[in-house]
């Protein structure tokens, strides 16, 4: 007998793609219009979601017995799920250990914790084996995170957390520590200059990153990534979903930008 909900709406990307991974897809009946991972997740399952908004009329056809969402961006969605009596679980995790754990507790509350547990213990493994060839570098740049242009707003502590682990050291630390986004505005672009990054990382969540308009920007042809050319884009699904793609295909990318960086820098 199955056990825990078999009628589950993903609000966000990073369940659906974990229950996925877990082989437990079956239970899922919704899903976010932004989720591209894995590809088959939207081909097989009808999307019901955005981020800040949801078609609550369909999920409720869908019949649900469990609505899983990300954040206290997504209360409203919940509350009204929770009005109209679905079962909603948010998570707000924001950090690597978080992600992983998150993976174990969503295996558990599905009757899946030994696949979980072994997932997670797969992910761990790659994070430190990441960590490991990192120590390895001969020199470990700095690094700007941008995940939005206008206006400016730094990475999130996972993705700070990841370029630490990748070899880097992010330029705003103390940035990363806040949770929601508008609290990572930077009030003063010129900062980025002052900091002087080796590599600028852009992943403007939904829309392309635009390397000439970085570069373009006034002050900035001094920044040492500008300068040598070394602003790269990581596509937003593999690092900006606090999920399976970040401690995988995300930090794999980090990685390897960061160790052709070092490499030329020796």
């Amino acid at each position: 007998m199955s056990i825990g909900p078999q009628r589950i709406v993903c609000l966000t990307e990073e369940p659906t793609e974990t229950l996925y991974a877990l082989g437990e897809q079956d239970r899922i009946v919704g899903i976010s219009g932004f989720t591209v991972r894995p590809p088959q997740a939207r081909k097989e399952k009808p999307k019901v979601s955005a981020f800040t908004s949801a078609k609550i009329g369909e999920i409720l056809a869908l019949q649900p017995d469990l609505a899983i969402g990300f954040s206290d961006i997504q209360a409203d969605i919940a509350a009204e799920l929770v009005r109209q009596g679905v079962e909603v679980w948010i998570s707000n995790h924001r950090s690597v250990d978080g992600i992983v754990d998150y993976v174990r507790r969503l295996g558990a509350l599905v009757g899946a914790a030994e696949r979980a547990n072994a997932y997670a213990d797969m992910l761990q493994r790659g994070l430190d084996e990441a960590r490991a060839q990192a120590a390895r570098l001969p020199r470990r740049p700095t690094v700007y995170f941008e995940e939005w242009d206008e206006p400016q707003i730094t990475g999130i502590r996972w993705v700070s957390e990841l370029i630490g682990i990748a070899g880097g050291d992010d330029v705003f630390p103390e940035m990363a520590k806040e949770s929601l986004a508008k609290h990572r505005i930077l009030a003063d672009g010129s900062e980025v200059v002052r900091r002087a990054p080796d590599i600028i990382l852009g992943s403007w969540c939904g829309k392309k990153f635009r390397p000439d308009r970085v570069a373009a920007r006034p002050g900035w042809d001094v920044i040492p990534a500008v300068r040598d050319g070394e602003l790269h884009e990581i596509k937003s699904p593999l690092i900006l979903q606090p999920g399976p793609a970040a401690l995988t295909d995300g930090v794999q990318a980090i990685a390897g930008i960061i160790r052709r960086w070092s490499e030329r820098h020796a």
